[in-house]
């Protein structure tokens, strides 16, 4: 079975759940454990980077603290001495008691209070596994009543890192990563919880197989090759596939069922390919595999569309009563793709970024639109006319929001390219310049290109990438003071940094124009990976007048 490997030490006495790991450099962290003295004690830093192993630190700090003062609660301040761990390389049956937010069971052996990390299970089962902290998960001795393995769709599931939830109801799915965006707040933000709203339930994928519109599937090189010199080929097909979690043996996958069926068969084409064509690579490769769409409206329900022009026979026809849609799969990093969001369409070169589950981008592009305004504003404030899109992109928010601001919405990312084909999204959209317009700029410095906007009548839109908001743009942020800010984000650990900082109205210290902050109005999370422990973050905040 598959591998667990983390570089995460934990200590029998804890840190408080907020505190930071240091980076690491080949060592394992400082584990908390108490020095006599309380002036070498080492200064906790809050958390910071919203990383694997950071948030699972955090987890298993919080089993152990509870587990404290359960033990204490149950058998008074004396300390059980700790059983002996086994020796590296013994199998042990250890009972999951927690799931991370990386979607990792936390499990104890019994007479012990050290915690293992433990990939593929969940809270219930009792499970063999090999090693120390992170362990290998081996077998399911006595599942846990959330389990039913009937419901796995994947042969490679538990050897394939891509998905940790396949055993369990979606329903129990969305639970899980409704707490995992509690979690974040309670661990990232540094707030007082009575200025954390209760989180909202996450909303589901309409699909939860069938639904990522891209994969990277990837080979190895032929082994031995020398650095410099001449290198010689392979002589058989390697294998091709994705890397089982934390190890760099490469899992040859011939189907992945959370994959859309043009990618999947996108996939099956690239393996037929490699097959023959083996023997030309020196190096390993990665593939791209991305949907493309070419819509056809019909006339009627009945009517049934020609191909359109230079559309490959082995195109998927896929039917609905307005449209009939061609999907493809793309394998050039530099082609351009094309994708439809209810009556929206947007083209981004292949090889870039752009959302993978296009089945929840339309209830998700509407639950912004339904909260990107105020639900009532007081009477004598001054309407929202504008929408700043910062991380903009090819223009998801900036394009499918616009209608709302009469005053124009305006994208800014620091990506040309993206920013070109944002601006042909809109002209595609119908948009004019004066309604949608885009800007390629640092966004650390794009208030500087809106200064003309009201800080009253403006709402920001933020979309980061993982590391979210630097210290820069968010004292920006509170400098140019935008009444409303709706916060996106693919990490919600990172979302929960950033919107402690807006809700305390500082940076580093820094504080914001007037001492601006803000208050949260809701948080909500949306599962754009169905199978998986990923889920994405929107949080909504309203600026806080005196």
């Amino acid at each position: 079975m598959a591998t667990g490997q983390t570089t995460v030490d934990v200590g029998a006495t804890p840190q408080a759940p907020q505190a930071s790991t240091q980076k690491q450099h080949g060592k394992r962290p400082f584990h908390g454990h108490q020095r006599k003295n309380a002036k070498h004690r080492r200064k906790e830093k809050p958390p910071q980077e919203g990383s694997h192993e950071e948030v699972l630190l955090a987890d298993i700090q919080a089993l152990l603290a509870s587990s404290k003062i359960s033990d204490e609660a149950e058998n008074g301040a004396v300390e059980a001495e700790a059983a002996p761990l086994p020796e590296q390389g013994t199998e042990i049956e250890v009972e999951v008691v927690e799931l991370s937010s990386t979607g990792d069971g936390l499990a104890k052996r019994k007479g012990s209070d050290h915690i293992y990390v433990v990939p593929f299970s969940i809270p219930g089962d009792t499970v063999r596994i090999k090693g120390w902290t992170a362990a290998d998960f081996i077998s399911v001795v006595k599942p846990s009543e959330l389990r039913d393995d009937s419901r796995v769709q994947c042969p490679y599931f538990a050897n394939c890192s891509g998905c940790q939830f396949q055993m369990l109801d979606y329903a129990e799915q969305l639970k899980i990563k409704k707490n995992i965006v509690v979690k974040a707040y309670r661990n990232f933000s540094q707030l007082d919880p009575n200025l954390v709203p209760e989180v909202l339930d996450t909303i589901g994928s309409p699909l939860q197989y069938g639904y990522r519109t891209k994969l990277t599937p990837h080979f190895d090189g032929p082994k031995g090759n020398p650095r410099r010199g001449p290198k010689k080929s392979h002589e058989s097909m390697p294998p091709f596939g994705f890397t089982p979690k934390n190890t760099r043996q490469v899992l040859d996958i011939e189907d992945c069922p959370i994959a859309t069926e043009a990618v999947r068969k996108g996939l099956a084409d690239e393996r037929a390919r490699l097959a023959v064509e083996y023997g030309k690579y020196t190096k390993g490769a990665t593939i791209l595999l991305r949907e493309n769409t070419k819509r056809v409206p019909k006339s009627s329900p009945t009517d049934v569309p020609e191909v359109p022009e230079n559309t490959p026979a082995t195109a998927l026809r896929v039917e609905s009563d307005t449209h009939t849609d061609f999907k493809t799969c793309i394998t050039d990093q530099n082609a351009t793709s094309t994708e439809y969001i209810d009556s929206f369409v947007f083209t981004n070169p292949a090889g870039a970024f752009f959302q993978n589950n296009n089945s929840i981008l339309p209830p998700f592009t509407a639950y912004i639109r339904e909260h990107i305004l105020p639900p009532s504003p007081p009477a004598d404030a001054k309407p929202i006319r504008y929408l700043i899109d910062a991380y903009s992109g090819s223009g998801l928010f900036t394009i499918t929001q616009s209608a709302l601001f009469p005053g124009g919405s305006i994208g800014i990312d620091i990506a040309e390219k993206s920013i070109a084909y944002a601006r042909r999204n809109a002209a595609l959209n119908g948009l004019q310049e004066a309604q949608c317009r885009f800007l390629a700029a640092d966004a650390p410095e794009l208030f500087k290109s809106v200064s003309a906007y009201d800080p009253d009548e403006t709402v920001v839109v933020l979309d980061p990438p993982r590391k979210g908001c630097d210290a820069s743009f968010l004292r920006q942020l509170l400098q140019f003071a935008p009444r409303r800010v709706v916060y996106v984000s693919c990490n919600v650990h990172t979302q929960a940094r950033d919107v402690g900082v807006l809700v305390r109205g500082e940076v580093e210290g820094v504080e914001g124009k007037k001492g601006v902050r803000y208050a949260i109005e809701s948080i909500r999370g949306f599962d754009f990976f169905p199978q998986t422990g990923h889920v994405e973050g929107v949080a909504v905040l309203n600026r806080v007048d005196a």
